[in-house]
C-alpha cells in the first residue's frame, strides 16, 4: 500500500469542535480541569480500536516553539463517507512523543492530510471527586460536544455507567465538513413578509425568507414518528427524508411552519423493559441531526440529509422551526452514563447541588445545564448560529425555555446573559425564538422573556380554552382576553399578540381526539403503573371513556373537535397544531407517549382518508383565517370603529353588548371583528352550554351577514368556502348546544 505522512500541528483554540480546511482537521475541545485529553481516530464507525491516540499533556502554548509537528504514519488507511482511503498510514499506537497544545484551557490540535469523513473521539483524565464536581474517567470514551455528526452503531449505555474503559461500546463522533452544499435560491418568501414590529421601524430584522410572525400557522411534527408507520408509504419512513415526501400533504393542510420535535442526536437506547426514548428530549449533542433520523448515518451523510429536507420544506413555502433541548443531558443524574460533559468537565457544564456530588434537577430529567455559566452559554450560542447560518433553519423552541434564565447557583436572573445574547446578537436577530416558558420544578414564566421577538407558548390559553369548551362555567372574561391574544399577559410589558404560541393539545398530553374521548390518562404501555403522566387533562369524554360506536358520542366528539380547532384558528396570536389532529389521531388515552416508538406515537395515514371530513374542516378554518387580516393582527385591539359602526372588537353574550364578565354560570361568549374598509366583518357565537341558546346578532350598514361555519352541522355543511356561505336574515341566530358559528358580512 501507498503511504503518506500526516503532520501533527499544534492547531489552534478557535472555533471548538473538528473543523476542516483544504489542508486537514484542526480539534478543539474546553476542560478547565483536565490533566490530559487523548484524541482517538477511528479506521470505520464500528472499528473496536482505534488507528491512531493522539496524547496531550499540560504545555502552554507560550513555551513551545511557534510551530510545533511531527509526523506519524499508519498501517491501515482511514475511510472518508465516501470510501476512499485518505492519506496515510498512522502507527496503531500511541505517539507519545507529540506534544499538542493547551491555549487558556482549549486543547486543541492540528492533522494536516486528514480528510471528513473520519470518525473520532477523546478520552480525557483529571481528578476524581465528586464531592467537589470532579467526575472524570480516563476510560472513558467521549463524544465531542461540538460534533456535526455522531454514530451510535456500537453505542450500550449501560457499561458507559459504570467506570472503567468502554471503547468497544462508546458513540463515535465524524468529521464533517459543512462547506459546499448547493442551497440554491433558497429564500422561499419575499421581503415584504418579513414581520412589522410597531415602534421600532417598519420592519423587524431584514432576512428575506422570514414570514410575518403573525401570519405563520406551526404544524408540530415527530420527525420519526411522522411517516414511521407503514401506512405512510414513504421510500424512507421515519427519516428527515421521509417528511419530504409528505410535502403535498403539509401543503393541502395549509401550515406555513413546522416546528419538529427534536432534532439534536439523542439517546434512544432500549432499555431493560424495552421503551425506548421516541420524543427525542434527551440530547447527547447539540450540533449533531439525530443518526436515528439518517438514511446514511455511517457515511456521515447527517447534515447533507437534514439540509436536503429543510431546502425542500423552504422550496414549497414552509420554514423549519426546531424543539431545541439545551436544559439537560442524557447523562441524567449521578448513576447516569458519561459520554460527553460529564467526562469532560462535570463541574463546568452542569448544575451542582450544594453536595456537588448530586446534580440539581430543575428539569426533572436527572441533570439541569448551566446554561449562564460562560462556556455552557457559548456552546448554545454557537449552536444556534450553526444551525441558523449552515443547516438554515428559520427559528427555535427552547424546551423549559425558564432553566435560561438561572444562573450558576439556580437563582432567576433579572438579565440571563443567554437569553439576552440570543435577543441581542446580530446573526441571530432575524429567527424567530418561542419558550416554553416553564420547567420542570415548576417555575413558570409566561409573558416574562423579554423584547419583541420571543414568543411563548401559552399554557393559559391551553389551559382556558380546554376548560370552557368542556363546559366549565364563569369563564367567558378570561377566554376573551386569550381569543384577543392574551393582553392581560403581554400589553403591559409593551409585548404583542405574536408573543402568544395558541394551542390547546401539543406532543406533550392528550392528541385533540383523546381529549374529547377521555376522562382519565391511560399510560399503562409505558410500565410505570399509570403514574406517569399528568393527571390534569381538563378533558371530557362525552360520555364514554374511549372509543364507542355510540352515534350521538361520536357526533358530540367530532363537534368538539370542531369547536377547538374553531376557537384556535379565530384567536389573535400565533396557532399551533399537533401532529395528526387535523384527521383525529389517537393515542388510546396515553398522554405521556415519550417512549412509544410504535402505532401509539405515530401518525396512521389510514386516518387521512377514515376522517377526510374533519381534514377538509381543519383545511378551510386555515384558509379563512389566512383571508381575514383582523385575526393576523399584529396589535392588540383598540376599540376603533370601521366605516360600517362596527368597533374592530367588541363582546357580547347572547344578548348584544351584554358579555356577563361577571357571570359565574355564563358558557357564552360572542364577539364581532370590524374589518376596515371593505373587507369582510365576522361574527362569532360560542354556546358550550349543553342546549340551543338564541343569539342577538348586531345590525350593519348596506351589508347582510352570511353563515361560513356552524359546528352543529354535518359535513359538508358545516363549514363553506369563500363564495358559498349562507345568508343569514333576522336580528338573532339560533346556535345550538356545544356549537360555534362564524359569520361574515358581505
Amino acid at each position: 500500500m501507498k503511504t503518506r505522512s500526516y503532520k501533527i500541528e499544534k492547531g489552534y483554540p478557535h472555533p471548538p469542535g473538528a473543523t476542516c480546511d483544504e489542508e486537514g482537521v484542526n480539534f478543539s475541545i474546553y476542560s478547565e480541569h483536565a490533566d490530559y485529553v487523548e484524541l482517538l481516530l477511528f479506521d470505520k464507525h464500528d472499528d473496536l480500536e482505534p488507528v491512531l491516540v493522539l496524547s496531550t499533556n499540560r504545555v502552554e502554548e507560550l513555551t513551545r516553539p511557534g510551530k510545533v509537528e511531527s509526523t506519524v504514519e499508519t498501517s491501515k488507511g482511514i475511510e472518508t463517507s465516501k470510501g476512499i482511503e485518505t492519506s496515510q498510514e498512522i502507527e496503531t499506537a500511541e505517539a507519545p512523543g507529540i506534544a499538542l497544545n493547551k491555549t487558556f484551557h482549549f486543547w486543541h490540535v492540528y492533522i494536516r492530510g486528514l480528510k471528513p469523513g473520519v470518525h473520532y473521539a477523546y478520552r480525557i483524565g483529571g481528578p476524581f471527586d465528586p464531592s467537589e464536581g470532579y467526575r472524570f474517567d480516563g476510560g472513558k470514551v467521549l463524544i465531542d460536544p461540538y460534533s456535526r455528526g455522531n454514530n451510535k452503531t456500537l453505542w450500550n449505555r449501560e457499561k458507559a455507567c459504570v467506570s472503567g474503559d468502554n471503547l468497544s461500546t462508546s458513540m463515535r463522533s465524524v468529521v464533517i465538513d459543512p462547506s459546499g452544499y448547493g442551497w440554491g435560491n433558497n429564500s422561499h418568501i419575499t421581503a415584504e413578509k418579513v414581520y412589522e414590529m410597531p415602534g421600532i421601524g417598519e420592519m423587524l430584522f431584514g432576512k428575506n425568507r422570514l414570514q410575518k410572525l403573525n401570519e405563520t400557522i406551526i404544524y408540530e411534527l415527530h420527525v420519526g414518528g411522522f411517516t414511521r408507520s407503514p401506512s405512510s408509504g414513504v421510500k424512507a419512513p421515519g427519516t428527515f427524508s421521509g417528511i419530504i415526501e409528505k410535502i403535498p400533504y403539509l401543503k393541502e393542510l395549509g401550515i406555513t411552519a413546522v416546528e419538529l420535535m427534536p432534532v439534536f442526536d439523542f439517546d434512544d437506547t432500549i432499555s431493560p423493559e424495552g421503551k425506548r426514548h421516541y420524543w427525542g428530549y434527551d440530547p447527547i449533542c447539540f450540533f449533531a441531526p439525530h443518526s436515528g433520523y439518517c438514511k446514511n448515518p455511517e457515511r456521515g451523510d447527517h447534515t447533507k440529509e437534514f439540509r436536503d429536507m429543510v431546502k425542500a420544506l423552504h422550496k414549497a413555502g414552509i420554514e423549519v422551526i426546531l424543539d431545541v433541548v439545551f436544559n439537560h443531558t442524557a447523562e441524567g443524574d449521578h448513576l447516569g452514563p458519561f459520554f460527553s460533559f460529564k467526562g469532560i468537565d462535570n463541574s463546568i457544564y452542569y448544575h451542582l447541588e450544594p453536595d456537588r456530588q448530586y446534580y440539581s434537577n430543575y428539569s426533572g430529567c436527572g441533570n439541569t445545564v448551566n446554561c449562564n455559566h460562560p462556556i455552557p452559554q457559548k456552546l448554545i450560542v454557537d449552536s444556534l448560529k450553526y444551525w441558523t447560518e449552515e443547516m438554515d433553519v428559520d427559528g427555535f423552541r427552547f424546551d423549559q425555555g425558564s432553566i435560561l434564565s438561572l444562573d450558576t447557583d439556580g437563582k432567576v436572573m433579572k438579565y440571563p446573559p443567554v437569553i439576552w445574547q440570543i435577543e441581542l446578537d446580530d446573526s441571530l436577530g432575524y429567527i424567530k425564538v418561542i419558550a416554553e416558558a416553564w420547567d420542570a420544578a415548576a417555575l413558570n414564566q409566561v409573558g416574562y422573556f423579554p423584547g419583541p421577538r420571543w414568543a411563548e407558548w401559552n399554557g393559559y390559553y391551553r389551559d382556558e380554552i380546554r376548560r370552557f369548551v368542556r363546559g366549565d362555567p364563569g369563564l367567558v372574561g378570561r377566554v376573551a382576553s386569550r381569543i384577543a391574544g392574551s393582553p392581560d399577559l403581554y400589553q403591559s410589558e409593551s409585548r404583542l399578540p405574536i408573543n402568544s404560541v395558541n394551542f390547546v393539545t401539543c406532543h406533550d398530553g392528550f392528541t385533540l381526539n383523546d381529549l374529547v374521548s377521555y376522562n382519565y390518562k391511560h399510560n399503562e404501555a409505558n410500565g410505570e403503573n399509570n403514574r406517569d403522566g399528568t393527571d390534569n387533562n381538563l378533558s371530557w369524554n362525552c360520555g364514554v371513556e374511549g372509543e364507542t360506536e355510540d352515534p350521538e358520542i361520536e357526533a358530540l366528539r367530532e363537534r368538539q373537535i370542531k369547536n377547538f380547532t374553531s376557537i384556535l384558528l379565530l384567536s389573535v396570536g400565533v396557532p399551533m397544531i399537533s401532529m395528526g389532529d387535523e384527521v383525529r389521531r389517537t393515542q388510546k388515552g396515553n398522554n405521556n407517549a415519550y417512549c412509544q416508538d410504535n402505532e401509539t406515537g405515530w401518525f396512521d395515514w389510514d386516518f387521512v382518508e377514515i376522517n377526510r371530513d374533519m381534514f377538509r374542516f381543519w383545511k378551510m378554518m386555515i384558509d379563512f383565517r389566512k383571508r381575514h387580516t383582523t385575526i393576523l393582527r399584529p396589535r392588540y385591539f383598540t376599540g376603533k370603529e370601521n366605516e360600517r359602526g362596527l368597533k374592530d372588537i367588541s363582546w357580547h353574550g347572547c344578548k348584544l353588548n351584554s358579555p356577563g364578565w361577571d357571570d359565574p354560570y355564563a358558557r357564552a361568549l360572542s364577539f364581532t371583528m370590524g374589518e376596515p374598509g371593505d373587507e369582510e366583518d365576522i361574527h362569532v357565537m360560542m354556546n358550550m352550554y349543553w342546549g340551543p341558546l338564541e343569539f342577538e346578532i348586531p345590525g350593519l350598514r348596506e351589508r347582510n351577514w352570511y353563515r361560513t361555519v356552524d359546528t352543529f352541522l354535518p359535513s359538508p355543511q358545516d363549514i363553506a368556502g369563500a363564495g358559498e356561505e349562507v345568508q343569514v336574515n333576522g336580528n338573532s341566530y339560533p346556535v345550538q348546544g356545544r356549537s360555534i358559528v362564524v359569520l361574515i358580512s358581505k
